[in-house]
């Protein structure tokens, strides 16, 4: 039995533990999928705004003509995105486990994993081993709803539409959440005839009410949008097709088919492949790794980051984690917390979707008193230059501190613009002081925010 002084499980975020600091350290890397380096870089974030980008060029003729410019759709190469995109992804996901097994301090098990004792693990290879810390960043999945025949036709989710063959014709997706809302765009804009079943009464409905509203609205004028729409059961047609079944708000059933059936309904964390029970380590009633603030489990010498322990299910939540662990894992006498309190999220979609901090439903729930104020796009000289009468920044503030309690952007760039938003919640600013403490370079996108943080009405405008 081989003993090492740090086991990592998981390849994405918790492969940026080991630097040259560890470089004394006997590390075990264990990962079980076929390609290394973890969600984000594989089946998540970079492939899915890889296929976002050309899909923005795709849809671009329709805005073009409004402003006076005559563009035309040629058509999509669907080979050509898909194999410009995975040509680079596989090439740095092969390099990065080249990279550790050819480390002279790391052992990488490329096999399924699980925890037979106190910091013993089973590697899944043949051989059990021990470590005196481990990490736990072993991510999360994909998950299928319990719907009859499903099991008899060809499912996609995330992991694996980004691969087909060929670009479908038609697609029905089950979910109404931003893997839904980016995958309807970025096929709803390659040409793809795109139909949304969503059982509750609007899309992202995570975000602010409004921008909620707002988004099932536009989103309904490019796909096929049925909302309260529950799926009662799948059936196989010729050819590979599918025919999704599905019940309304009255119980009446419709039928739709299509060439892809794309579920998108979330994603679970993998803690439960681990027999974590063996090694001391409990979860919570959702099946995440309970962990302290300094990314500590209920286990001694035994950390969690990222998704398997994280409901925010975000790669910069991840990373922050995987600093706060490798710190940690390097300074046990002097360790740091992890930072939870403001953290953002966007939504690549057509509109883009940017959050931090509380919703107004969240605010009213919690009985927490504020302010607010919603600035759109058309109200500034480029939503002018744009024509933009859809899309709008709303701020949430406390009315007499004037520091912010959340921003939520609906339109173009909302990803960079809510980020001076985050800025100012994290270091304390309020609204007014950040309006009026520095320029803003005119007529620049950024004069949303300047304008937003204004239109607070504000206890104390100083």
């Amino acid at each position: 039995m081989h003993h090492f002084d740090l086991c990592i499980i998981g390849s994405g975020s918790g492969n940026s533990i080991p630097d040259d600091r560890f470089a004394g350290q006997r590390v075990a890397m264990i990962e079980k999928n076929p390609v290394y380096g973890g969600t984000c870089l594989n089946v998540g974030c970079i492939p899915t705004k890889m296929f976002v980008y050309p899909a923005d060029l795709a849809a671009s003729p329709a805005q073009a003509r409004r402003l006076g410019v005559d563009l035309d759709l040629d058509g999509v190469r669907w080979a050509d995105i898909r194999d410009r995109i995975f040509g680079r992804i596989d090439a740095i996901s092969a390099g990065g486990a080249k990279y550790r097994e050819d480390s002279d301090n790391v052992t990488l098990f490329r096999a399924p994993a699980h925890f037979v004792g106190p910091r013993t693990l089973d590697t899944g290879t043949g051989e059990v081993i021990t470590a005196e810390k481990y990490v736990i960043a072993a991510g999360s999945r994909a998950t299928l709803p319990d719907v009859p025949g499903l099991d008899q036709v060809t499912v996609h989710t995330s992991d694996t539409v980004m691969r087909l063959d060929r670009q479908p014709a038609s697609m029905i997706i089950v979910g109404g959440g931003f893997v839904a809302a980016e995958f309807a765009h970025i096929f709803g804009a390659y040409g793809t005839q795109v139909t949304i079943l969503q059982r509750s009464e609007a899309l992202l409905r995570q975000e602010d009410r409004d921008v909620s509203r707002r988004f099932t609205e536009l989103t309904a004028r490019k796909v096929d949008l049925r909302l309260r729409h529950a799926v009662r059961r799948v059936e196989p047609l010729a050819g590979d097709r599918v025919a999704v079944i599905a019940a309304d708000a009255a119980g009446a059933e419709h039928r739709f088919e299509a060439d892809v059936l794309l579920v998108a309904t979330g994603r679970v964390p993998n803690g439960d492949t681990l027999n974590l029970s063996a090694a001391g380590v409990e979860v919570d009633q959702d099946g995440y790794v309970i962990v302290d603030d300094h990314q500590q489990t209920t286990a001694k010498g035994v950390f969690a980051l990222g998704d398997v322990c994280s409901p925010y299910q975000l790669k910069h939540v991840a990373n922050h984690e995987a600093r706060v662990v490798q710190h940690n894992l390097l300074h046990p006498d002097a360790m740091i917390t992890a930072d939870h309190r403001y953290v953002p999220h966007a939504v690549f979609a057509e509109p883009q979707v940017a959050s931090v901090g509380l919703t107004e439903q969240q605010a009213e729930e919690r009985g927490i008193p504020y302010v607010t104020a919603i600035q759109e796009y058309a109200s500034i000289a480029y939503g002018w230059a744009m024509e933009d009468t859809d899309h709008f920044a709303k701020l949430l503030a406390d009315p007499d501190t004037g520091l912010l309690l959340g921003a939520h952007l609906i339109g173009p760039q909302a990803s960079s613009l809510i980020q001076p938003l985050i800025q100012a919640m994290s270091f304390g600013l309020p609204a007014h002081r950040m309006a009026r403490g520095q320029y803003w370079i005119h007529p620049a996108m950024a004069e949303l925010v300047e304008n937003a943080l204004l239109a607070l009405p504000l206890r104390n405008r100083q």
